[in-house]
């Protein structure tokens, strides 16, 4: 599983058919749940962007989805309640997000008062008209303001289909993704049996988001808590790390993105490269995160790597089958200094990130608003940032059945003012996926970084550390060559 820009995903041809979510509630104009419950702090800073964007005709979009395929004729009837089934189960699907009392409500609908309603969308004799057709759904069809939050369908053949769902951030993030590949087809092909089929317990992010706001919402600047960031923020007082290249942007716009994916280490190398890692001690994000580190500052940049990092607040058991937004943001800093060799940048990743992880307590949003409430009230970042997120697909729900239903994800914002890289390693390698300004000043920086970057890891995986300096003696790999997922499905 691996996420890439939805445009590069090359669909074969077929018959679509949707389902909307409806409830009897929302219809008859029920607030649902009397007393509601509060959004978290990702959920209320997102709902609050929204509104502001709205109000000043300056609208700001972004989605997350998941496609994956059906073996064998589609069975419409065992899809749909396999779809109704899933958003029953997690809560946060059923929510309508509002304001109330100047605080973002979260009011769930009661899931037996939620229907599917289908609709034949019509036949598409050409990948690229599909694809044309589901970039444009999915930008349309998703708004943070209006619910359902979600769009649900599929893709019809007579040997296969390919079911898609695109979400707003606000009800999920990117570990919501495999969550919602195993959980549907697993109920599909149990339905398909007639049988039943038993899901490990899934909590309730509402419970998780009431918890968080229990702990965090009565903290002020002084919080002890709140040393990690303030000692990150310095003297100069920047709460957010600078992207350290220049990407031709200019303060306070809003750009379109470019958003391209590219394949750092196949399959081999990967195994290789990991090798190495532990080798040094460490593992294979640390890896990447160092090779990052080097070639920014062979780019330009500073010789002290400094950036956010997502972290997943599921926990090991918990919260490990729940949708929802379960990410905090940390500051991690460490030395990638000239001279220091993979080992010894090895272990300043190591140690910066275990220094990151023991200050797991404040929630980014929380300690954004208190400690830049400057910055807090703008509409985005101020600046580029020096954003990087790695994760091990191989360890996600569902994982073991991935050669078969062949997940993948897709993000996609409407504009940006900075670059943001993903990272996912698969059975097929390693992977990288990048949205950034689409400036021309971006493309040069960001096509160079990109291609250092993959030569870098490849030598580590080659020789067992960094190549310097790094040339770019080889053309660039193309980025948005169309990815036959289901191609991939059949060759094993």
């Amino acid at each position: 599983m691996r996420q890439f820009p939805l445009e590069m995903h090359h669909m074969a041809p077929g018959r679509v058919v949707e389902w909307r979510l409806r409830s009897s509630a929302a219809e008859a104009a029920d607030t649902g749940d009397p007393v509601g419950r509060k959004a978290s702090f990702n959920q209320d800073k997102h709902f609050t962007v929204a509104e502001e964007s709205r109000a000043a005709d300056d609208p700001v979009a972004s989605w997350v989805a998941v496609t994956f395929e059906v073996t064998g004729l589609l069975d419409e009837q065992a899809l749909a309640q396999s779809l109704l089934s899933f958003v029953q189960r997690h809560e946060v699907l059923r929510c309508a997000f509002r304001r109330l009392a100047g605080e973002v409500a979260c009011e769930p609908y009661d899931p037996a008062g939620l229907t599917l309603e289908p609709r034949q969308v019509g036949t598409f004799e050409t990948s690229g008209l599909l694809r044309e057709f589901l970039v444009e759904r999915f930008k349309r069809s998703i708004d943070t303001l209006s619910w359902p939050l979600f769009i649900m369908g599929a893709v019809e053949r007579e040997d296969s289909a390919t079911v898609y769902l695109a979400f707003d951030h606000i009800v999920c993030d990117g570990m919501s993704m495999p969550i919602v590949a195993r959980e549907v087809s697993t109920r599909y092909e149990a339905l398909c049996r007639g049988e039943g089929v038993e899901l490990p317990p899934a909590p309730s992010y509402l419970d998780f988001a009431e918890e968080q706001r229990r702990r965090y919402l009565s903290i002020d600047p002084s919080d002890e808590r709140l040393g990690y960031w303030k000692a990150f923020m310095g003297q100069a007082g920047e709460f957010f790390p600078r992207f350290p290249l220049d990407l031709g942007v200019e303060e306070g716009q809003m750009y379109p993105i470019v958003n391209e994916a590219s394949t750092l280490l196949d399959a081999a190398e990967a195994e290789v490269f990991e090798k190495t890692c532990l080798a040094a001690d460490g593992k294979p994000f640390m890896g990447v995160l160092a090779s990052v580190a080097v070639c920014l500052r062979e780019a330009g940049g500073p010789g002290v790597y400094r950036g956010l990092m997502p972290v997943s607040e599921r926990g090991r058991d918990t919260w490990a089958h729940s949708v929802g937004w379960f990410v905090n943001t940390l500051p991690i800093e460490f030395d990638a200094s000239p001279g220091r060799d993979f080992a010894q940048v090895m272990a300043s990743v190591r140690a910066g990130f275990s220094e990151m992880m023991s200050h797991l307590d404040v929630p980014f949003v929380r300690a954004w608003q208190l400690l830049a409430p400057e910055e807090f009230a703008a509409r985005s970042w101020p600046y580029p940032v020096n954003f990087f997120s790695y994760i091990d697909m191989r360890k996600c729900p569902g994982a073991e059945r991935h050669d078969e239903w062949r997940p993948t994800t897709h993000v996609w914002s409407a504009r940006a003012n900075g670059a943001c890289s993903w990272f996912q390693r698969d059975r097929d390698g390693m992977h990288m996926n990048s949205i950034y300004v689409d400036t021309p000043a971006a493309r040069r920086t960001m096509g160079d970084f990109q291609e250092a970057l993959r030569l870098t890891v490849q030598e580590i995986a080659r020789s067992g550390g960094f190549r310097r300096p790094i040339a770019l003696t080889t053309p660039r790999r193309p980025l948005q060559t169309p990815l036959d997922v289901a191609a991939f499905a059949r060759r094993g």
